[in-house]
């Protein structure tokens, strides 16, 4: 059994995070935190975790969440870099779920994220967190940088085709949506139900704050194979939760599309939460709604020499809190799918 905090626990991932550690019978949530409710009984806040948890939030404190095997960051961007270095001193393990660990490039990361990199040793220290790329990596981490959402499901949609060097790196695109819980939990009019309802945008498309962390993980999987070149564009539509992520490359070659099918179901078989659909498939946000699970289809037009690549997950699961789970789980030496091998919601 080991103590686990969550730092940050009242947002969409906070509470994410406490619904899946609910089930987890290695863990026990010892300490949440939130300045604005702290001395709140978690289940006051939560109504759907009564009966589940005797805990009420308090102020981030540096002991008690020392005292923690593990402390999960569910804050803005910003927190981590500035407490997790006096944990790191402590002994205690991090998974970070917000941005401040994701890049290595800090000149990049203070562009997007308006601020200097604070805690510059441990970006440099910090493992990337996508299981199905960095699983030897993740298990001797004493921090894991969670990858965002859209990222995860725009590099594991690409992953093999780059792997295997198949096709034109310089020109890919993804052309990805969101719910409305991606922007966070806190009040903004851009996400109000009157705004968003019956309505559909595209946002970002001059430049995302993920675009460099999907391109530092789509150079990584490259390796030397040459320049990568990614037009990333974001859309917001009129749904709770859960990403799809419409992906589109070349193939150098076009004769390669009779193999690709065969290419995805080799690469993820012993992946446990991505599941491959036959050919021509179209996943469906709602047929991952609620699970850890990356779910993704192959197309072609026509004669085409472009791969189509539709990918779907939910972005407050395997995009976030499901994710950090399996994270931990890995860190630990839990099996990968404890408390998280659940199916999706419908309807």
């Amino acid at each position: 059994m080991i103590k686990v905090g969550i730092v940050g626990g009242t947002g969409y991932t906070g509470v994410e995070l406490l619904r899946i550690l609910a089930a987890h019978p290695d863990v026990r949530v010892q300490a949440i935190t939130s300045r604005s409710e702290a001395g709140l009984a978690v289940s006051d806040m939560y109504p759907n975790l009564r009966g589940h948890y005797d805990l009420a939030f308090s102020e981030p404190d540096a002991d008690a969440l020392s005292a923690c095997d593990l402390v999960f960051f569910a804050t803005p961007h910003g927190v981590a870099m500035r407490m997790v270095p006096e944990l790191m001193a402590r002994g205690t393990r991090v998974v970070d779920l917000s941005a401040d660990f994701r890049l290595k490039d800090l000149d990049v990361w203070a562009t997007w994220y308006g601020m200097p990199h604070e805690s510059p040793q441990w970006a440099e220290k910090a493992v990337y967190g996508l299981p199905e790329i960095a699983r030897d990596a993740i298990r001797e981490a004493q921090l894991v940088a969670n990858p965002g959402c859209y990222p995860t499901a725009v590099q594991l949609g690409f992953l093999p085709l780059l792997e295997a060097g198949l096709v034109d790196t310089r020109r890919l695109i993804a052309d990805a949506k969101s719910g409305a819980s991606g922007a966070g939990r806190g009040a903004s009019v851009g996400t109000l139900h009157g705004e968003i309802g019956e309505s559909f945008k595209a946002y970002g498309a001059s430049g995302h704050r993920h675009l460099p962390e999907i391109r530092q993980g789509l150079v990584g999987a490259v390796k030397d194979q040459g320049e990568v070149g990614v037009t990333f564009v974001p859309h917001l539509v009129p749904m709770i939760r859960g990403i799809e992520a419409t992906l589109y490359a070349e193939l150098k070659d076009p004769a390669d599309f009779d193999r690709l099918q065969r290419l995805y179901e080799e690469r993820f078989q012993t992946e446990p939460f991505v599941d491959v659909m036959p050919f021509g498939s179209h996943p469906e946000t709602r047929s991952v709604k609620g699970a850890n699970t990356c779910r993704m289809a192959l197309h072609r037009q026509g004669d085409s020499s472009m791969v189509i690549v539709t990918s779907v997950i939910d972005n407050l699961v395997k995009g976030a809190a499901g994710q950090a789970v399996q994270n931990m789980n890995i860190m630990f030496g839990f099996d990968e799918s404890t408390a998280l091998n659940f199916p999706a919601l419908l309807p």
